[in-house]
């Protein structure tokens, strides 16, 4: 089971999965440098911009290829971007002197605004950055009706 938080309170379409371990130093590998798996879960940067016709989604995913990488729009206009890179094979001779590229599994998750058409989102991927478009439904102007005054 997996605790969701908002990842920015003011934006109330923005959720993460908490690691309650994150930054806990009793945790830490004893390799210098090292980052933990579970921190490479929910920090996968992203942008989200929104433009008069899509909500554009970008993260850097260097190394990862597109095969290891999942697009997919749940039940109540959540947008799910999971995926896992994979960890350097190590050779029993190797000696480590810093590792600082994360690996391990990650999982960012959106809630999308109602007027997201999830049903035409779009994936594609170059040089190491995932981008996800997902069409906004075009804005219905009010209708006006005349009313004419009688007397």
């Amino acid at each position: 089971m997996s605790i969701i938080r908002r990842s920015n309170v003011f934006d109330p379409f923005s959720l993460d999965i908490w690691d309650p371990f994150q930054g806990c130093p009793f945790l830490a590998e004893s390799r210098p440098g090292f980052v933990s798996e579970t921190s490479a879960f929910a920090n996968t940067r992203m942008d989200w911009k929104e433009t008069p016709e899509a909500h554009i989604f970008k993260a850097d995913l260097p190394g990862v290829k597109k095969e290891e990488v999942k697009v997919e729009v749940e039940e109540g206009r959540v947008l799910q971007i999971s995926g896992e890179r994979s960890k350097e094979k190590e050779e029993k001779n190797d000696k480590w002197h810093r590792v600082e590229r994360s690996s391990g599994k990650f999982l960012r998750r959106f809630r999308l605004p109602e007027n997201a058409k999830v049903d035409q989102v779009k994936a594609s991927m170059e040089n190491g950055v995932l981008t996800v478009t997902v069409p906004k439904e075009a804005v219905k102007k009010p209708e006006m009706k005349s009313i004419e005054i009688s007397g």
